[in-house]
């Protein structure tokens, strides 16, 4: 291998791992390795507006193509920033390599300006921390992608010394590491499994992140059917199973999930698949039933309350085929009854009386965005409304953050889910207060000239901390956006701002909007009561 500067080496290294975009704001440490993206065909780099943002669009990159999406953030305050993308790696499962500034090792416990300890930073909220040595580029940085890539994926930070960039060293010549397969559970686990099953009478299948990204959905579906057994999603599961398929049963902690509890409190084994607790604790929405987990890691529930009949630990689809290869008998579920049930939650959440609250407002942007379009949400109470109401035809379709669920999320992930799907309709769903937090990633869209249709649901108030507050019979406080009125005017950064208060105009509005050139904003001005009745229910008595 030649001779090449260390920014060099990375960026060669990246493009080997088939990373084709860099998010970050740079600093003056960073200048080589832009140059070494600049003067490299087939990567690019991304100037965020935020390292936070630069974090979450890293974050959805790697979920979206299964290459470890990549950030940088500077010393300090920018790898602080950079901190709640790369925690929202973490808790969603997303693989990453996260890049920051570090002091030279001749200043790294020195007290100087900027200067913290990136290590113990990065240590809580990635699976691996680390720094670049001159002479090990191609090995630090192939490691942190099989790290990130490898079980439960995840970020993986790495630190670039001041002044290293520009090193001349030899490159190493050694090619991506293979990512760690998982091993078979054992033979005598698959047979309890499967005894546990054949002896339910009214199991309930719980579908979770990890189920999305292990290639069993034609399999679970068929099985679901074969042996008429309802089956539940975690939000982040969305599109595993068709919302008019006779055995979906409804989404576990979203809106009006004291219905979907209804389905589920009837069961006498809750079979999970790739179910991750990061999502929405088993104790909180179980029966006290026997639980059979199958899954790559130790399943974490409280055994001193509930039952961890079989913790199937392995690979994923394997465990899944022994089990579909299983003979069983029809359970004896009422699935016409949990159709109604389903039909009738699913009226629950449609437009009353003809007004403009999210409900409709979501109606008809689903009737605007093609079935194969992407659409993000940031979190607030129309997330829960979304995870639960939202048709969504796949997997990868409906994009959120409900491990680390950080407002701000929204605009930052269409981004990535434009760059990375160019030829796809994408729009971006975000209450008016986390617009308020990543507004200015909206500059990023412009500068990239992406076609997304940001949708922006106004309603003045942070409606889930609000209706907390009223139920706990308290003042309303500190959640009002503001007293009336809209976001700002009629363009935002460059992005046009088309304003909808009533059905009609939003609609007109949308179609405007996945019409034109590049990015725009609808601003529909809604009512936040309209969530009231729907969110925050409980999913079991």
């Amino acid at each position: 291998m030649s001779n090449k500067t260390v920014a060099q080496q990375v960026v060669d290294a990246l493009i080997d791992l088939g990373v084709k975009h860099v998010f970050g704001v740079p600093s003056g440490g960073w200048v080589d390795y832009m140059e070494a993206m600049r003067t490299t065909d087939g990567i690019d780099f991304v100037l965020a507006t935020h390292e936070g943002g630069a974090g979450f669009m890293a974050d959805v990159y790697g979920r979206i193509t299964g290459v470890p999406g990549v950030c940088f953030g500077t010393f300090g305050p920018g790898a602080t920033n950079l901190a709640t993308g790369v925690g929202s790696a973490y808790l969603d499962r997303s693989p990453m390599i996260a890049l920051t500034d570090e002091m030279a090792s001749d200043k790294r416990n020195r007290i100087v300006q900027m200067n913290i300890d990136h290590q113990a930073l990065f240590a809580p909220i990635t699976k691996k921390t680390t720094r670049l040595e001159a002479d090990k580029v191609r090995e630090i940085i192939f490691d942190a992608a099989q790290v990130a890539l490898s079980g439960v994926p995840g970020p993986v930070h790495v630190g670039l010394p001041a002044g290293m960039s520009s090193q001349v060293t030899t490159e190493q010549d050694i090619l991506p590491y293979a990512i760690k397969s998982q091993p078979k559970a054992d033979k005598e686990i698959i047979t309890q499994m499967q005894t546990l099953f054949a002896d339910a009478k009214k199991p309930v299948i719980a579908l979770g992140m990890r189920a999305v990204t292990s290639g069993i959905q034609d399999q679970i579906l068929k099985f679901a059917e074969k042996c008429k057994v309802p089956v539940v999603l975690n939000p982040m599961a969305k599109g595993m199973i068709p919302e008019d398929h006779p055995c979906y049963a409804g989404v576990l902690f979203h809106a009006l999930s004291d219905v979907v509890g209804q389905t589920h409190q009837q069961a006498d084994l809750v079979l999970s698949i790739g179910y991750d607790e990061i999502e929405f604790n088993y104790e909180d929405w179980i029966p006290n039933v026997p639980v059979v987990s199958i899954d790559i890691v130790a399943t974490d529930l409280d055994t001193t309350e509930y039952t961890l009949a079989c913790d199937v630990i392995g690979d994923i689809k394997h465990s899944v085929d022994q089990l579909t290869k299983g003979v069983f008998a029809e359970k004896s579920w009422d699935l016409p009854a949990i159709a109604i049930r389903k039909a009738d939650m699913f009226a629950q959440m449609s437009s009353q009386n003809g007004a403009f609250g999210p409900c409709a407002a979501l109606d008809i942007l689903r009737e605007k965005l093609p079935n194969d379009g992407i659409m993000t949400c940031d979190v607030g109470a129309h997330i829960h409304l979304i995870g639960q109401k939202w048709p969504t035809p796949k997997p990868g379709l409906q994009i959120m953050t409900n491990g680390w669920s950080a407002m701000g999320f929204a605009i930052p992930s269409a981004i990535t889910a434009k760059l990375t799907n160019p030829d796809t309709s994408v729009c971006a769903v975000v209450g008016d207060g986390g617009f308020l937090m990543t507004a200015g990633e909206l500059a990023v869209a412009v500068r990239e000239n992406l076609k997304i249709v940001f949708v922006l649901f106004t309603d003045n108030d942070l409606a889930l901390i609000r209706i907390k507050q009223e139920k706990k019979s308290n003042p309303i406080y500190g959640t009002p956006i503001r007293e009336r009125g809209t976001i700002g005017g009629d363009n935002i950064f460059g992005v046009p701002v088309i304003k909808a208060f009533e059905p009609a105009e939003f609609d007109t509005a949308l179609t405007q909007a996945f019409a034109a050139d590049g990015p725009i904003i609808v601003e529909a001005i809604l009512n936040s009561r309209e969530y009231d009745d729907l969110v925050l229910r409980k999913d079991k008595p």
